[in-house]
């Protein structure tokens, strides 16, 4: 399998994603070209760093390139005040300059938490992702965004800090648990639902394949998700119009991390497809889609074994009207007023604000219903 690149186009901030098998051994000499010194410092998490660490460094030593490290705790309480100060005050303390790189080695926690501490040191320290799940690969590994949880929501502080090289090794993903991968499929599959119905229908015939470990076809669910956002990205940076899209699903999964406190209960990508299918549901009773399509979003993902309803998330949850509450916290609200990522069709995503509370708060409502009959 030959390593293939999607190329992210913004200007003096562009970089690439390079996709393929061996790409952490191979991390060295990707990334040797952009150091003025041979020098990296590294962040990652504990059950990674059992993993991938080793065969990292032993890439990074094959150019010649020495490495300082930082392992945190696995998990959604990292990405916090706390990790960020350590992230940053480590950093420091191993004098990484602004012409430095940063690895961070990981998943969207990861991810997130070093791209920030990045835009943050020094005013601006460049950094590499090296993403080690499906979900980081495909999504939150491009594109620029970093930040970290408070105890008003998800990504609430951050900043838009571009990477400068994206490694995304398709090997790593045969060390995830079914669940872990699943998860990250969320992600992809959402690729299809806004904006590439043609992908939702390669998606329903190869999705099965790719779970049980087809390598061929997971770099291609990675390439097409990743040149998918590219192409959003470059159209909308920073996200004043189309990038929104990419939340199809999002304002519905942050509200139902927050009522599970950020847990394993609920994974990311998890909340993402149980949120898609609500989107879904809400757009075909406000008469945007017809019923056939969440329908058809609902048995592709229980074909996959995914979470699909609220039903699926173990442990108590808040009633329907605490959980519009808390989705009155996501970044899209404007002027007070939530908008909402709705479809037409699979395939077709907008932005609207013009979406009933009371037909959200009842399709939340028959969800939570579902849990106790």
């Amino acid at each position: 399998m030959s390593i293939q690149t999607v190329h992210v186009p913004l200007g003096d901030r562009a970089y690439d994603v390079r996709i393929g098998r061996g790409l952490l051994a191979k991390a060295g000499a990707e990334i040797a070209r952009m150091l003025p010194r041979p020098h990296v410092a590294i962040l990652t998490e504990d059950r990674v760093a059992a993993a991938h660490l080793d065969t990292l460094k032993a890439g990074l030593e094959a150019a010649g390139i020495t490495s300082a490290t930082l392992s945190l705790a696995p998990g959604e309480t990292t990405k916090s005040w706390d990790g960020l100060t350590r992230a940053v005050e480590w950093l420091l303390s191993e004098r990484i300059e602004r012409q430095d790189v940063v690895i961070a080695l990981g998943g969207g926690v990861i991810g997130d938490l070093a791209g920030f501490a990045s835009a943050i040191m020094r005013r601006g320290v460049r950094f590499v992702q090296v993403p080690t799940s499906l979900l980081a690969q495909v999504d939150s590994s491009v594109g620029g965004k970093t930040g970290i949880n408070t105890l008003h929501g998800k990504n609430l502080v951050g900043a838009f800090h571009q990477p400068s090289l994206v490694l995304a090794d398709i090997d790593v993903l045969d060390t995830l648990s079914p669940r872990d991968f699943l998860a990250g499929y969320g992600e992809v599959v959402k690729y299809g639902m806004l904006g590439k119905s043609d992908f939702f229908d390669w998606l329903e015939i190869n999705g099965p394949a790719m779970a049980a470990g087809d390598k061929a076809l997971r770099a291609e669910a990675v390439r097409v998700s990743v040149q998918m956002k590219s192409d959003i990205v470059v159209r909308d940076e920073t996200e004043q119009g189309d990038r929104a899209l990419l939340n199809l699903g999002h304002t519905f999964c942050h509200a139902l991390e927050a009522a599970t406190g950020y847990s394993d209960r609920l994974l990311h990508g998890e909340g993402v497809a149980i949120g898609c299918a609500l989107a879904f549901e809400v757009s075909a009773r406000s008469g945007f889609c017809s019923q056939e399509d969440p329908s058809r979003v609902r048995a592709h993902l229980k074909t996959m074994g995914m979470k699909t309803d609220l039903a699926d998330i173990p442990g108590d949850l808040p009633d329907a009207d605490a959980l519009l509450s808390l989705m009155g916290q996501d970044k899209k609200v404007i002027a007070g007023q939530l908008r909402f990522i709705m479809a037409r069709a699979i395939g077709e995503a907008f932005v609207t604000a013009d979406v009933s509370p009371e037909i959200v708060r009842k399709v939340l409502a028959e969800g939570l219903a579902a849990r106790t009959t």
